[in-house]
């Protein structure tokens, strides 16, 4: 099925019950087959199922856009990894054209429902290429990512912590629209790709119908080094440690460790609303996503039940800290009152 066929069917079935709720609104978010697409597409159900709103979704959208959108009014409810806020809130990276006094000031529009892992960053190849791994990428040509956004920063700032090099001096960076990326990956465009991915990852998956693929984990090394620990403590991202045989895929991908366990920067986010938002509407959607994170959520692709939907604990949701925004009032009284404990630097 494709995005738009899909994004537009989604849309329908929000609209279709429009008899049941009374709010109608718009969100944003990535492809629908990424957790931030499956994730706004199922609280759109939620929402509806619930009788809280109708929402129009439009998907396949670069967040970093989106993100700004909400910030801004004009958007209700966009998927954004947690970075986002904090380039934002400095007018550095995608956010360069706002300047810091700009930025600072439109963040504190920003605030989130719930949580989640959007993607752990990771290294891969078809086997034909032969990449030796990280030590293999000098002089190569590497799919990091869409034109703008947190997924290239991400795959630039990774890569030159595990090579030591810069974009366009070492290696040569691709970036396409999400649209396109599994055929960028297919054609040839590129010898290898540091790309988000889940487990298993639906690109992945795709892809490996032009033949078997190698997935790269970060060395021990690496992962326990003062250079990727700081990294960690970028907004929304946490380091992640995965054992191989959970990673769900069959023979046709290898997956490249020292010890069976697959290591990397995962990316954290969560589903953002305009401060603004009403404190009734935006408890009822919080309250539709915990009600329905089995029979909607869960049950939406196999990578979803790990992706740390529902959780409230800091050291997952990445909340507090450098993180500048916070959960939006209406969205801590629906956790609270659902048993959980938000923090109070979340607040």
């Amino acid at each position: 099925m494709s995005k738009a066929l899909f994004a537009g069917l989604a849309t329908v079935a929000c609209l279709a019950t429009a008899a049941h709720a009374q709010t109608i609104l718009t969100a944003e978010t990535a492809s629908p087959n990424t957790a931030p697409g499956i994730s706004i597409i199922s609280l759109s159900e939620a929402a509806a199922k619930e009788g809280v709103a109708d929402i129009q979704v439009t998907s396949g959208q670069t967040l970093t856009n989106s993100v700004q959108n909400v910030a801004e009014g004009k958007t209700d409810i966009a998927a954004g990894p947690f970075i986002l806020p904090f380039l934002m809130s400095r007018g550095v990276g995608p956010y360069a054209g706002l300047g810091a006094e700009a930025g600072a000031e439109l963040v504190q529009n920003l605030a989130v429902l719930y949580t989640y892992r959007i993607s752990v960053q990771g290294l891969y190849a078809y086997d034909s290429a032969n990449i030796s791994g990280w030590d293999g990428l000098a002089g190569k040509t590497i799919f990091n990512g869409p034109p703008r956004g947190a997924a290239l920063t991400n795959a630039r700032l990774l890569i030159k912590l595990n090579t030591g090099m810069e974009e366009g001096a070492g290696y040569t960076g691709v970036q396409v629209n999400w649209g396109q990326a599994v055929k960028t990956i297919q054609d040839g465009s590129a010898d290898a790709f540091v790309l988000p991915m889940a487990f298993p990852d639906p690109r992945v998956s795709a892809a490996i119908a032009s033949g078997k693929m190698t997935i790269f984990s970060i060395s021990n090394d690496v992962f326990d080094g003062e250079a990727f620990q700081n990294v960690g403590k970028l907004p929304g991202t946490v380091p992640v440690e995965i054992p191989v045989a959970d990673m769900g895929y069959d023979d046709s991908v290898t997956v490249v460790s020292e010890d069976d366990m697959f290591r990397g920067p995962g990316t954290v986010g969560g589903d953002l609303v305009n401060v603004n938002m009403d404190f009734d509407v935006a408890k009822g959607l919080t309250a539709a996503f915990i009600a329905n994170l089995d029979d909607i959520y869960f049950a939406k692709a196999p990578f979803m039940p790990g992706t740390w939907h529902g959780e409230t604990d800091v050291a997952l949701t990445d909340m507090c800290g450098n993180n500048p925004i916070k959960y939006h009032p209406g969205a801590v009284a629906a956790w609270e009152e659902a048993g959980y404990t938000i923090p109070d630097c979340a607040k």
